[in-house]
């Protein structure tokens, strides 16, 4: 259970005072639905109120200037029709005049806030208008006996429509009020070291910044809250990862035979990372504690091949392989490739997606459920209740960031004993990223391209040159050639990108006829399993989609990758797509059409494109300048998304984090004793409740 010390942050923020259910809903959907995510909420600028000019000195005041004016009302002007504005005329004694101007406004409560006669204090934006000073809605209107309360340092915060700054200010406010004083966590010499402020200092500091310095993210407050933040997610991590280890696993050691009949039917030799690869993974297996291993390979590495050498470990040991996918496409891809393998070795194989239904299904759950069939693949059907393994020994998870955090644990939970996992990415990721996401795991990388794969020619146009794309494309086709054309990533809405990629691909039939396919994420399953085969089976020469052909498609044929309005699309989301070609004989071509003009940021994005094709190199450069919720998508359930932490500046932090967690986990695993205690407060503040579960088992 959450310790009582952090129930008032966890409080609801319709508990803050001045929060409505209206502005409850909205502040949710902005920051979150908790008093504590408003203290995670942090300013990205300041507005500085101290410069006080008297009226005569505005004249060589540039427009925008933020001031604070002490003020005497002269005389009110009320609105002549509902398109003028309300002025009120004001001077201040030194021989210069200002209005204060109001649109829509209501005359009652600007003559009893701006009584003719008074002084008050007004700050808000200077502007110039028709040889005249104005402020325009000022921000702040204050009785002199008020003056005091004028913040003069404003922190400005990340908004969002039908909230207003000062509704937004005052929950957030009102949620620091609710932080506690908590015990400190972090090692003694280590804050001592950095001069870091205690965590109760660093969150108010960071909430009252005076200056842009102190924004950025190397400020001392600053650097405080991402370690904490990040030393959860890695204790987190070290916790999980040393239950999952202590579970008693089982000894898979297979005699060899069947690996070594697949890799004389090879018609390629192993690569040296995968024949590393292969020893890491089968040590693993043949040890009594559980597997638990990342295998990271670039787009055609060779990682399948890993995958099912690995999974024959556990059929020559007597048991049972089943490999998920997280679409059907890439299911049927893997199926394509493995069970002609798996044939000519003579080992059983079976596809099982939701599409199965009745006596059909009924026979592959009766051959999952005897034995019969030693190696299974599938979808998220796998997890189904009535899925039952007579002896499943290893699950393979194929890019697992795709699936939620804790479905990799449902299939493990399917054997009769401990099951081994091997999860697969071909999403090449930043290191730091790999920490971060899958520090629970052991890692494999394999780095080199098989032998066969040719480059990728990249080149940068603008879209004003389609009809020229489309000429060459005319050529292409005629000489036997086939394309993909992916169609513009609009936003996150599949109804509007798949409206995108039924409108060029309707334009292109009308220049190419019906040799064009189209494939989206709308569309049935079937309707996409058919456009697919008719494109790998050279029924149709050109395949119009979505990016939902981003992994695992495998057509040899398809040497021309045209991607439309690349500047939307992430590094390595482009990466991706382009090594869906070079996979055969031919030269492949991978055209970027981009809308000009483009931005800085972009252009380096697709100059880096032109300039590498290694995928790792690639992904650190998408970090680099996209952050790190970008890079694999923020809404993918397997990510954990940092408030507080910046991967790109604060990378240095996550090393110290890592060992600093592997330590505690190491030494104090129960999380006993005085920091012990601190620690276990930090996991729940930062909402690690799981990782606790485990600490207290030991």
């Amino acid at each position: 259970m959450r310790p009582e010390i952090l129930f008032p942050l966890f409080a609801p923020v319709s508990s803050l005072s001045g929060v409505g259910p209206k502005n409850a809903k909205l502040i949710s959907q902005l920051a979150g639905p908790h008093a504590v995510d408003l203290c995670w909420h942090l300013p990205g600028g300041v507005i500085d109120r101290r410069f006080r000019p008297t009226l005569a000195e505005l004249t060589q005041i540039h427009d925008g200037t933020i001031v604070t004016l002490t003020l005497r009302v002269w005389t009110h002007e009320p609105s002549a029709s509902k398109r003028t504005p309300y002025r009120v005329r004001c001077t201040d004694g030194s021989g210069g005049e200002i209005t204060l101007v109001f649109f829509h406004a209501r005359p009652d409560y600007l003559l009893r806030v701006l009584p003719e006669g008074a002084i008050r204090v007004v700050s808000g934006r200077l502007e110039h208008y028709r040889d005249t000073l104005q402020i325009t809605h000022p921000d702040y209107i204050l009785a002199e006996e008020e003056a005091a309360a004028l913040p003069e340092v404003e922190p400005v915060y990340p908004m969002t429509a039908g909230l207003s700054p000062k509704t937004l200010g005052k929950a957030i406010r009102g949620a620091l009020s609710h932080a506690p004083r908590l015990p400190e966590w972090q090692d003694g010499p280590w804050l001592r070291k950095n001069n870091w402020p205690g965590w109760y200092e660093s969150l108010l500091a960071v909430h009252k910044p005076t200056t842009g310095d102190d924004l950025t993210a190397t400020h001392p407050a600053r650097m405080r809250l991402a370690y904490d933040e990040l030393l959860a997610n890695q204790l987190a991590l070290m916790l999980t990862r040393r239950a999952m280890r202590r579970q008693t696993g089982q000894k898979i050691a297979g005699d060899g035979r069947l690996r070594d009949r697949l890799i004389a039917a090879l018609p390629f030799r192993l690569t040296p990372s995968q024949i590393v690869a292969l020893a890491e993974i089968s040590g693993d297996m043949a040890s009594a504690g559980r597997m638990l291993r990342l295998l990271q390979g670039d787009v055609g590495s060779g990682k399948t091949i890993v995958a099912l050498l690995s999974m024959l470990i556990a059929v020559e040991n007597g048991g049972q392989a089943a490999m998920m996918a997280p679409t059907e496409i890439l299911a049927r891809q893997h199926y394509a490739v493995i069970a002609p393998l798996c044939e000519a070795i003579g080992v059983k194989t079976a596809l099982l997606t939701g599409r199965d239904k009745g006596k059909a299904r009924e026979a592959l759950l009766a051959g999952f459920a005897d034995g019969d069939i030693p190696i299974i693949m599938g979808t998220h059907a796998l997890f189904q209740d009535d899925v039952v393994f007579h002896d499943l020994q290893m699950a393979v998870i194929d890019e697992q960031h795709r699936f939620g955090v804790h479905q990799r644990l449902l299939l493990s939970e399917k054997g009769v004993r401990t099951v081994d996992t091997l999860v697969m990415s071909a999403t090449p990721i930043p290191r730091t990223l790999t920490l971060t996401v899958y520090g629970d795991m052991d890692t494999s990388r394999l780095l080199e391209k098989p032998p066969g794969r040719t480059p990728v020619d990249t080149r940068v146009l603008p879209l004003a040159r389609t009809d020229d794309v489309i000429s060459g494309l005319r050529r292409a086709i005629d000489g036997g050639a086939q394309a993909f054309w992916i169609c513009p990533l609009v936003e996150e809405s599949e109804l509007i990108d798949a409206a995108a990629a039924q409108e060029r691909h309707a334009a292109l039939r009308e220049i190419f006829g019906d040799c064009v396919g189209l494939v989206h994420g709308r569309m049935k399953a079937a309707e996409k399993d058919k456009a697919m085969d008719d494109f790998v089976n050279q029924r149709t020469s050109i395949l119009v989609a979505t990016t939902v052909i981003e992994v695992g498609v495998d057509v040899p044929n398809a040497s021309i990758m045209i991607i439309e309005h690349a500047q939307r699309f992430g590094l390595a989301q482009l990466h991706q797509l382009r090594g869906r070609v070079g996979r055969g004989a031919r030269a492949s071509t991978c055209m970027l059409l981009y809308q000009a003009p483009l931005g800085e940021m972009a252009k380096a994005r697709l100059r880096i494109l032109r300039e590498t094709d290694d995928g790792f190199r690639i992904a650190e450069e998408d970090l680099r300048l996209r952050g790190a919720g970008e890079v694999l998508g923020v809404k993918q359930s397997g990510i954990p998304e940092f408030r507080l932490a910046d991967l790109t500046t604060h990378g240095a932090l996550l090393d110290v984090a890592r060992d600093d967690a592997r330590m505690i986990a190491g030494q104090n695993p129960e999380l006993k004793g005085e920091r012990g205690e601190a620690l276990r407060i930090l996991l729940y503040l930062f909402e690690r409740d799981a990782a606790v579960k485990y600490a207290r088992a030991g």
